[in-house]
């Protein structure tokens, strides 16, 4: 593998429970819903565009509410993880990609609002290790989209996606790359090139 594309939630790190105590925070504060943020309600959610989790957990909001939930779920969901102290990754995430960097090409890309994954790769430390990286909120494209978008710009022939959910899957199919199913993260998947129980499993597909 010469070039490896990371999905965050799910894959990387897990921060359902910190991110649910934002959210929440946002629905007392605007109301209009009757939606309770959970970590299991998030991980079913995550991996998804963010303007479709409004939809989905806000069904009952009014549009006007619904935009501003979202706005304040994404910002009350950032100043979480900024103030959060403990270690979210999954285990031996950071020295795998430390390690893999010296061997392939590392990207991100993810279906997260603008500002997500500089903060992710803040907290953990790894900015140094990854090439590029793209989002749904900075481009308002579907993840296959994107994922096409990071090919393009940098001039990548071949490259896998690792995600943990059939939306990873399917958006690899758009991209015409393999898939790396996740099997510890948050969903499932139906189709798969290969499959990792633990993300150190990455090295031994080199």
């Amino acid at each position: 593998m010469k070039n490896i594309i990371l999905d965050v939630d799910g894959t990387l790190w897990d921060t359902t429970e910190v991110v649910a105590g934002g959210w929440n925070q946002a629905i007392r504060e605007v109301g209009g819903t009757a939606a309770v943020v959970t970590s299991d309600v998030l991980k079913r959610e995550f991996g998804k565009p963010m303007d479709v989790i409004a939809d989905n957990l806000f069904y009952d909001a009014s549009s006007r509410q619904r935009a501003l939930l979202l706005e304040l779920c994404c910002r009350y969901e950032h100043d979480a993880i900024e103030e959060n102290t403990d270690n979210l990754l999954f285990p031996g995430v950071k020295e795998t990609i430390v390690n893999l960097s010296g061997k392939c090409s590392l990207f991100i890309v993810s279906n997260c609002q603008s500002g997500y994954i500089e903060l992710f790769m803040k907290k953990v430390g790894i900015e140094a290790y990854i090439t590029d990286y793209e989002c749904f909120g900075d481009t308002g494209k579907s993840k296959g989209e994107n994922i096409r978008l990071v090919m393009e710009r940098n001039n990548l022939s071949d490259a896998v996606y690792v995600g943990d959910t059939q939306g990873d899957y399917e958006a690899t199919l758009f991209a015409g790359i393999p898939f790396i199913f996740a099997k510890y993260g948050f969903g499932q998947a139906q189709g798969c090139y290969a499959a990792i129980d633990a993300f150190h499993e990455l090295l031994d597909l080199q």
